[in-house]
């Protein structure tokens, strides 16, 4: 299992619109990609002066998806964020490989 991690700090004076146009336009179109199992998005708990921190998760099976995700879709994708807020926010990306995931009341044998 694969996570795709994007982290954004955005400016607290477009956070309104940049959370209306993230649930209601990206985040669809980068579901609708077909490479991802499901997302979700989070805010950084820490307050921070100058912007407040949203982390994306997106899930995949495998790494030839992100690698299909990266090529075929993320530019267009990613692009538009940027022609929409430019100057106005902070991101980055990072890609976790799930080892192991636990649940309440497993034992390991």
């Amino acid at each position: 299992m694969i996570l795709y991690n994007v982290s954004v700090k955005i400016n607290p004076e477009i956070q309104s619109d940049w959370l209306y146009w993230m649930r209601s336009h990206h985040i669809p179109k980068v579901m609708a990609t077909g490479c991802f199992l499901k997302s979700r998005m989070s805010k950084l708990e820490i307050q921070e002066q100058d912007g407040i921190t949203y982390i994306i998760q997106y899930e995949l099976l495998n790494a030839d998806l992100l690698n299909q995700y990266m090529i075929h879709y993320a530019p267009a994708l990613q692009k538009e964020h940027i022609d929409r807020y430019a100057n106005k926010f902070v991101a980055f990306r990072t890609i976790l490989d799930v080892l192991e995931e636990f649940y309440p009341n497993e034992r390991n044998s």
